[in-house]
């Protein structure tokens, strides 16, 4: 009795192990990769793939995200460009460069508004960006984010390369341009603006882009909007709606538990605890993942027209830059 008992247990086994090693590989199968481009910085892209990641969304929407990291924005979307990635966040007006010079991107989901984008300074005269006339500001002239205070500026009657001296300096760099005081105001974005002021609680805030943007406007500005690939998205026809929908459960996670997605950013990217959860609140780090094809579609087409409009493209881009189902 007691040897039949072992057989049958180790046949019970042996059944239940090839079973197991033979789902395993069918589940993996199932799950489509999605190539996702992202940066060792800790700026938007890492931190929202981070949490993807971390937390499973992707998975639970039915794939695997495949994730490749560069060290700079230059080699971030090189990978778009060449294929090596899918799908990663970036600029409306850089997505409308890329698409005029041929690379088959669409853009297929929102991502971060211009909340994030502010300029700094210590001097308690300069309130505002009008007050900056005449004075040095340090910024990356070649970000789109220089784009867009442009614009806003343009229309305050202020012309950016003349009535201010603007001083070359990607983000880092303005930072320390102006912690030195060696500039008057620095263009910054989220979170090294909320660590700024968290170490010298003497800078203050004097531009926000996102309100700004909507004077102007009318519209919600978007800083930062996802594209994905066309050849990626013939070759997985639910690609789009699967990577929004993982994005969408990463909107819901940072509002309703900043604290866990602090933790996340101060264990993969190294953030300064707190910094996250601060920036979240102040509604300054404001991720809203929405279909691009949908209500948002007329505000992302806007900037399109108002960055040929400044000059900063020849013309607009074909309708089919925004995905539509």
């Amino acid at each position: 009795m007691t040897i039949l008992s072992r057989r049958a247990f180790t046949m019970g086994s042996a059944l239940v192990l090839a079973s197991a090693t033979s789902a395993t590989p069918s589940r993996a199968q199932a799950q489509p990769k999605i190539k996702v481009g992202s940066l060792t910085l800790p700026v938007f892209a890492p931190i929202i793939v981070n949490i993807m990641k971390a937390r499973g969304f992707d998975t639970k929407n039915g794939f695997e995200a495949d994730v490749t990291v560069y060290p700079g924005f230059a080699a971030y979307y090189a990978g778009l460009a060449t294929g090596e990635v899918d799908t990663l966040i970036g600029g409306p007006t850089y997505f409308q460069k890329l698409r005029l010079e041929g690379v088959p991107l669409q853009i297929i989901a929102t991502g971060a508004t211009l909340a994030d984008l502010v300029i700094i300074s210590k001097d308690p005269a300069i309130k505002s960006l009008a007050d900056l006339k005449g004075k040095q500001l340090a910024a990356d002239m070649g970000s789109g984010q220089f784009q867009i205070l442009s614009i806003i500026a343009k229309s305050q009657n202020i012309d950016m390369a003349k009535d201010m001296t603007l001083v070359t300096a990607n983000f880092a760099v303005a930072r320390a341009q102006l912690a030195a005081a060696r500039v008057d105001a620095a263009m910054i974005i989220e979170p090294i603006a909320t660590m700024m002021i968290k170490e010298d609680p003497s800078l203050k805030i004097i531009f926000n882009a996102n309100d700004e943007w909507k004077k102007l406007t009318g519209f919600p500005g978007w800083e930062l909007v996802y594209a994905m690939r066309e050849d990626a998205i013939k070759k997985a026809p639910k690609a789009p709606e699967m990577f929004l929908a993982a994005l969408q459960d990463v909107t819901a996670f940072l509002k309703s538990d900043p604290d866990g997605a602090d933790k996340i950013a101060v264990e993969t990217v190294k953030l300064p605890p707190g910094i996250l959860k601060e920036a979240v609140l102040a509604k300054r780090w404001d991720f809203d993942a929405q279909p691009a094809w949908g209500g948002e579609r007329k505000g992302i087409w806007d900037t399109f027209e108002r960055a040929v409009a400044a000059g900063f493209h020849p013309k607009l881009p074909d309708q089919a830059i925004i995905y539509a189902p």
